[in-house]
């Protein structure tokens, strides 16, 4: 009698405990602090892709946190990126708070971001063969990232591009980069050279890149190569992963985590004021 498979470890964390919910409802697209967002859970997102892979469709996946929302008002050209983008994860537990206080959503949710459906992308793209290229990051940690992957996830082909080049659209070293990708015609194109230069590297060069997915990751292959540590997912879940990201890199942070969402007050109080307006009309 032939013994059951047995999944590798982090192909079994990616098994949902629940049924995946496989596609988003319109209502639930809403707008926080002045930007469209999608309250989606990571299952969400892995369809949303897949069937754009299966389709051979061109798409954006994007996220939106405070940092983002900060960047879109100082660097307008960034919000190009985001009207482009197909879905909008909401990367951060607090905005999650405010929507549904303003009673935008009574649903369970949390963030949704590369962290959070990493195990079950790679566990697709391990048993669908997805192409998969990765542009950011140091030179050398596209490569450890690549050969531990490699490792648990033998099916996906993977390449990556160091993030380090001029990335100024008619620089010669931007060309170069973009021959690359069109060469190798990935499924997945993870983008992960820092807000706000992935967003817009990617916008300036959307129309030059080949039918795929596109997805703004940040330092997702930094985690993968070890040389960024991922907090736990319960610090994600519970709202607290920017206070163990400041206390592990605090001259780089502090700013981003402890300057920069005082500058949002107008947006929040100008969503709260229209919540209470909203309750009123409902009212009567």
């Amino acid at each position: 009698m032939t013994e059951p498979a047995v999944l590798p470890a982090r192909e079994r964390r990616a098994t949902p405990r629940r049924p995946f919910r496989k596609e988003r409802r319109e209502a639930e697209r809403v707008r926080i602090l002045g930007q469209p967002m999608d309250l989606v859970r990571p299952e969400e997102v892995l369809h949303h892709v897949q069937n754009a892979v299966a389709a051979g469709r061109k798409t954006v996946v994007a996220n939106h946190n405070l940092h983002s929302l900060y960047l879109l008002r100082k660097h307008p050209e960034v919000a190009r990126f985001y009207e482009q983008a197909d879905l909008v994860e909401v990367d951060s537990t607090p905005l999650i708070w405010f929507s549904r206080a303003l009673g935008l959503h009574s649903r369970p949710f949390h963030r949704c971001t590369y962290l959070d459906w990493r195990d079950h992308f790679w566990s697709v793209a391990n048993r669908l063969g997805w192409r998969v290229m990765a542009v950011g990051g140091a030179p050398e940690v596209g490569p450890a990232a690549r050969a531990k992957l490699a490792i648990a996830y033998p099916g996906a082909d993977i390449r990556t591009q160091s993030g380090y080049f001029d990335a100024r659209p008619d620089a010669a070293d931007n060309a170069e980069v973009l021959s690359e990708i069109a060469r190798f015609q990935p499924h997945i194109l993870f983008v992960g050279m820092g807000m706000p230069r992935q967003e817009r590297w990617i916008a300036e060069n959307l129309h030059r890149l080949p039918d795929c997915a596109i997805l703004s990751v940040g330092a997702a292959f930094d985690y993968e190569a070890g040389v960024q540590s991922a907090a736990p997912r319960w610090m994600g879940r519970a709202g607290l992963e920017w206070l163990y990201r400041l206390l592990h890199d605090p001259r780089r942070l502090f700013h981003r985590y402890c300057v920069e969402p005082w500058s949002l007050l107008p947006l929040i109080w100008t969503d709260i004021h229209q919540a209470r307006r909203r309750r009123q009309s409902a009212l009567g």
